[in-house]
């Protein structure tokens, strides 16, 4: 067994290595590039990386009309003219329609095949593209945030705990990162207001996207608000994603590293806090509902998680009493929750602290109505 480990281990190494030097030789091949080149792959990289993104279904571009080839002799080599006929390039249309081949997966392949040319300065001009495209995906179309640091919980794999910095103010007026600066209301051309975050935000990579605190109360004025933050970070993934999916070496870019770090472990922890919020929500509405005998015909469950494998909120539905003139009792509620905590500890279909967390929500909805255990306390722990 831990011979195996160490195959494995050494054959990932090897692969970020290789990523690693296919990473820097783009890197240096475009910055030994004329300036105007420079600028030129610049521009077509970003209505690539938006046509990626929007999921359009065809994308024009153009290849420069030269460029160096040649790392070792970089300053004296004269950049070789691109063919004339080259220039203009689609990728997607009506082929990848009929073919239902998505913008990324047609322009991926439209470069491979122009990167296999056996014209030096095509080859170039296609990997350039590629790598100005998902350089301007992390760079250029995502928010830098604030230097962060995340233990990982016990049984789990993604830090998502946020390290508080003991030495750092409570304030955060000293900084633009660390507050919303916005234009004075009524006081026009008096200069910028400072408004901090709270502390329990200036823990994360993008505080401007925190929802919940430490004991998951919520920060901002709605749930929907607090949605919306998710979707936020979701996006922000996303973009990093399709990164990777165009030109896997981007990994080795440290700003990539930093942003996926940052935002990973921010998104896990909130969303994980938006489905204990609403779980609480759920217990409250049952609480209120059963004190007006509402739930006499039955009650079924749609009890939100976190998926940290889809990284996307999924719920877990749960029948409590069939549908029927039925009194509600608490106990239901306990038995359905420890019927449920049965068969998710056993469910494989979702990862180890996927599992951990939902089985969490569900010792919650238990202990709520579970007379032995004190409801009262547990919901005032939510």
């Amino acid at each position: 067994m831990d011979k195996q480990l160490k195959i494995n281990s050494d054959t990932a190494d090897a692969a970020r290595s290789q990523l690693r030097q296919e990473y820097e030789t783009q890197q240096a091949l475009m910055r030994v590039q004329p300036t105007i080149v420079q600028r030129f792959l610049e521009t077509q990289a970003r209505p690539l990386a938006g046509a990626v993104l929007q999921k359009l279904p065809q994308v024009q571009f153009k290849l420069p009309d030269r460029v160096v080839c040649d790392l070792e002799s970089a300053e004296k080599a004269k950049p070789l003219p691109v063919p004339t006929e080259f220039r203009e390039q689609m990728a997607g249309g009506l082929v990848g329609r009929l073919m239902r081949t998505d913008l990324r997966a047609a322009l991926h392949q439209r470069l491979v095949e122009l990167e296999e040319s056996p014209d030096k300065a095509i080859a170039v001009s296609a990997g350039l593209i590629r790598y100005t495209t998902v350089a301007h995906m992390v760079h250029g179309m995502l928010p830098a945030g604030r230097s962060v640091s995340y233990v990982t919980a016990q049984g789990e794999e993604i830090p998502s705990i946020p390290v508080g910095d003991e030495l750092a103010p409570e304030s955060a007026i000293t900084a633009k990162t660390d507050a919303i600066v916005e234009e004075g209301q009524g006081e026009t051309g008096r200069g910028e207001l400072i408004v901090p975050y709270v502390p329990a935000a200036r823990r994360f990579y993008l505080p401007q996207w925190v929802a919940f605190g430490d004991r998951d109360e919520l920060l901002v004025n709605s749930v929907q608000e607090a949605e919306a933050h998710i979707a936020s970070m979701q996006r922000f993934l996303d973009v990093l994603h399709a990164a990777v999916r165009l030109a896997p070496y981007i990994i080795a870019d440290d700003e990539y590293q930093q942003k996926r770090y940052g935002m990973l472990g921010q998104l896990v922890n909130q969303g994980r806090a938006l489905a204990r919020y609403e779980t609480g929500e759920i217990i409250r509405t049952i609480n209120r509902r059963a004190d007006a005998q509402d739930l006499n015909r039955g009650l079924s469950l749609s009890l939100p998680f976190f998926d940290d494998q889809d990284l996307e909120m999924k719920v877990h539905d749960i029948e409590v009493i069939p549908a029927g003139r039925i009194m509600f009792v608490p106990a239901f509620v306990v038995r359905a929750a420890r019927m449920e905590e049965a068969k998710v500890a056993q469910d494989t279909r979702l990862s180890p602290s996927t599992r951990k967390h939902l089985l969490a929500e569900l010792k919650m909805l238990e202990q709520a109505f579970d007379s032995s255990s004190g409801s009262e306390q547990a919901l005032g722990k939510i």
